[in-house]
């Protein structure tokens, strides 16, 4: 199976009424501290319905989401931008915000269908709905039988995990290293945010490869990510409720604030557009004074 690249009130236990998202997609902090969150207020609760919402929200077929009702919800915890919901028997449900989701805690859980809604699980009388900002429909979740790691499957290493530091230390990855740490395959849970934070702070350039590295660059750099993460995750620590807000993007220090001084010198931050997204950086503390030309621009500057 592939793994994924509103109307009304989100009901968040004390959560209140957000605008538009800002595409920001939630990373490993994001997906931690909600599971947390879940596990404290749910676990132990009874699986006693779901509604799916989104025609094309289910992302497996078999075993189907009515053969969990009945069952206790043992812990929820999360792998990766995954949350992962534990049942009795040994079933999981995966869930994936992808871009734009949000997930609301119900409480008492509602009947309402919000624009952009992709599932409702019903746990006693709570409630967890999974929602969509925006015209993407790229959320989804997935029921694993026992042993069925699905998705999970073919994910890279998280940051915390000694393998994370074998594979930074030791690796002779020739792609740039914006990409490798995006890459799920190869580094679970971290996003274009926390990459973009987590280059400066170690003074790299997100166009140098791995490859590249000094083995004090390669330091700098796992203290780094593991830095922002540790800080964001703290910071997330502190929201309650689900993860209804549509804003995420204010989260970071150096992405999408390109125009502003960096954090660690002062310097104007610069950016580099693609397609789809940017990576912002600072030429004085990562590039040694030299500008990355915008995808936009005919040719890169080296």
């Amino acid at each position: 199976m592939a793994a994924p690249g509103a109307d009304g009130p989100p009901l968040a236990f004390g959560g209140r009424r957000t605008g538009t998202a800002d595409g920001a997609m939630p990373e490993l902090t994001e997906m931690r501290a909600l599971a947390e969150r879940v596990d404290t207020a749910l676990a132990g609760c009874t699986l006693t319905g779901y509604e799916a919402l989104g025609f094309s929200g289910l992302k497996t077929v078999s075993p189907r989401p009515d053969t969990l009702v009945g069952r206790a919800l043992e812990s929820a915890a999360s792998r990766g931008k995954y949350l992962v919901l534990s049942f009795g028997g040994g079933a999981r449900i995966l869930v994936h915000l992808s871009q734009a989701g949000r997930l609301d805690l119900e409480s008492p859980a509602k009947h309402t269908r919000p624009r952009g809604s992709v599932v409702r699980l019903v746990l006693g009388d709570a409630a967890l709905l999974v929602r969509e900002h925006g015209n993407e429909r790229k959320a989804g979740w997935w029921v694993l039988a026992p042993g069925d790691d699905g998705p999970l499957a073919v994910l890279g290493p998280e940051p915390a995990e000694d393998a994370f530091a074998a594979l930074l230390m030791e690796g002779d990855d020739g792609r740039q290293l914006h990409t490798v740490l995006r890459d799920q395959r190869t580094v679970a849970g971290v996003g274009r945010g926390y990459v973009d934070d987590a280059l400066n702070l170690a003074g790299l350039s997100p166009f140098a490869s791995l490859r590249s590295l000094t083995p004090e660059q390669r330091s700098r750099l796992v203290e780094a990510v593991r830095a922002v993460l540790a800080e964001g995750l703290e910071r997330e620590r502190t929201r309650s409720g689900g993860l209804s807000e549509a804003r995420l993007g204010d989260r970071f220090a150096v992405h999408n604030r390109a125009g502003q001084p960096c954090p660690r010198c002062g310097e104007t931050l610069l950016r580099v557009s693609f397609a789809s997204h940017e990576i912002a950086y600072c030429k004085a503390c990562q590039t040694n004074g030299r500008v990355l030309a915008d995808r936009r621009l005919s040719r890169l500057l080296r």
